[in-house]
């Protein structure tokens, strides 16, 4: 196909981010090989199939993985070896992951190839591209990466390449022969490391933090939004927000979350119109706290991202120097404790927000009436409505543990270190889900005393009225007592078509 008719995302020629592996992921983007990367793989091969049949031992290419390091390979077993390692090395358990995060994971380790450091085969990697292009999708089980490569996820991945394992074909899961077949493929033939070069990366770990990230970008602008309905229904003080305060201790991307809250309150009324000289430091400290964890999420991307465009490789092919060097740049610890750090971060985020929550319950503070019911004692309102705002804090502060320092030594103590990467991108996900309900919280408690306030749509601030219509376009103020977690659900479904990698956490 040509470049002027090819309209997906193309891979080797600059950079890739999480916008096109989100494109390929959700909205089935096609995917084509740059020129330029073709070159670079080509050359890269040439080395490999030189020093495969030399004298010196090269890990997984003529002397054995794992606690076999160093033992040579008969030189008539290179390939069989290869296909050996596949197999096994599939031990990966439990739930599949969905299309988007095989499509994610299969984008992820094309880019890694098109670097040119892993020496792969050109026609194994057109396999592997074939895969993703004709709807082939590899059924990956979610459980045994110790992110020191995700071996057995890639593993997975690769089977159906070779005609075995399972894939997803328009809808129907399929032994890897069928669903090539099918899609009018044929297995691929591995030479001298291809094997190791489709499984020994982290493309199962950056696929997934790609798509997760993506959804805590969405629900970090989200967020925003309902910070702002808190302030416009507290009538907060916004002098926390000015920016001459704020550029005498410019800290971490806290003039941006202030500048973004300014936008959403602009051309209200509460310039003028705050109740108190100081607010609670929920409401005081959202620029400190939130800007914080921008911050967080920005390093995590930009480690992704890094990950995603990087020959991590080991062995890594050097072309130009004709070598072939082992060495420890699958090791993810960076990323893995960056998204550590990112769920402390919404750990941090979501208390603030539980405790703006339950200050909106007292009247002495609020000027409103208890627990945001007109109708006195005999009602509710919102009450009970903090129970699950505090269950759900509960459960965030669980999973912003570190997960990064659970591991212990495997393959006889010569990988004696990991970094569990995948599992922490995972356990990010899940917080965010809790994250997403405690954000729709937010949004419904603070509408509710935007309306017991009297506050006309057109006094608030502009982004303020456009996140409050979609609130009331979507549940209706709290008169009588009635169910309110339906009415929860309803506004975190608003999030739901802009998010693409939660479907996986629970």
């Amino acid at each position: 196909m040509s470049a002027r008719r090819f309209a997906g995302v193309t891979i080797g020629a600059a950079p890739i981010g999480l916008d096109e592996v989100v494109t390929i992921a959700r909205d089935g983007a096609a995917v084509a090989l740059a020129p330029q990367a073709r070159t670079r793989i080509t050359a890269a091969r040439r080395v490999v199939e030189r020093l495969a049949q030399g004298p010196d031992a090269i890990y997984g290419v003529n002397s054995a993985l794992g606690a076999n390091t160093g033992r040579r390979l008969a030189g008539d077993d290179l390939v069989d070896y290869q296909v050996r390692a596949v197999r096994a090395r599939a031990v990966g358990v439990g739930p599949s992951y969905s299309r988007a995060s095989v499509r994610a994971m299969l984008a992820a380790r094309i880019a890694g190839m098109a670097a040119g450091g892993s020496g792969v085969s050109p026609v194994v990697l057109d396999g592997v591209i074939e895969l993703l292009n004709r709807g082939v999708h590899p059924v990956v089980p979610r459980f045994g990466s110790i992110g020191a490569a995700d071996l057995p996820q890639l593993s997975h991945l690769a089977l159906p390449l070779l005609g075995e394992g399972h894939a997803e074909y328009r809808g129907e899961i399929l032994p890897g022969a069928e669903a090539l077949a099918r899609a009018g493929l044929e297995p691929v033939q591995l030479g001298p490391k291809d094997g190791l070069s489709l499984i020994s990366a982290n493309a199962a770990t950056v696929g997934r933090a790609a798509l997760v990230l993506h959804d805590a970008r969405v629900l970090f602008d989200a967020w925003l939004d309902a910070v702002a309905l808190s302030y416009e229904g507290f009538r907060a003080n916004v002098s926390a927000l000015d920016a001459r305060a704020l550029a005498l201790r410019a800290g971490t991307r806290e003039m941006e979350v202030a500048a973004a809250l300014r936008g959403r309150l602009a051309h209200g009324h509460l310039a003028g119109d705050a109740r108190r000289v100081q607010d609670p430091l929920s409401f005081r400290v959202v620029t400190q706290v939130h800007g914080a964890g921008h911050w967080m999420l920005d390093e995590a991307v930009r480690l992704t991202e890094l990950e995603l465009n990087s020959a991590a490789d080991s062995p890594v092919v050097l072309a130009d120097e004709d070598a072939m060097l082992s060495n420890g740049n699958f090791h993810t610890a960076a990323l893995a404790l960056a998204l550590d750090a990112l769920a402390i971060a919404c750990a941090q985020m979501a208390s603030l927000a539980v405790g703006r929550i339950t200050r909106f319950m007292a009247p002495a503070l609020t000027d409103l009436p208890l627990q945001l019911t007109r109708h006195g004692p005999a009602h509710s309102g919102f009450a009970t409505l903090q129970k699950t705002a505090t269950a759900l804090l509960a459960e965030t502060r669980q999973l912003a543990n570190p997960g990064s320092l659970d591991f212990l030594p495997v393959s006889e103590g010569i990988e004696d270190h990991a970094p569990m990467t995948l599992g922490v991108v995972e356990k990010l996900a899940r917080l965010l889900v809790r994250v997403r309900y405690l954000v729709a919280i937010e949004h419904v408690i603070a509408a509710q005393a935007i309306d017991l306030r009297g506050l006309a749509p057109d006094a608030l601030g502009d982004g303020a009225r456009t996140a409050y219509a979609a609130v009331r376009a979507t549940v209706a103020r709290l008169d009588e007592d009635r169910p309110l977690g339906p009415d929860v659900e309803r506004v975190a479904g608003l999030l739901d078509a802009r998010l693409t990698g939660l479907g996986e956490a629970s």
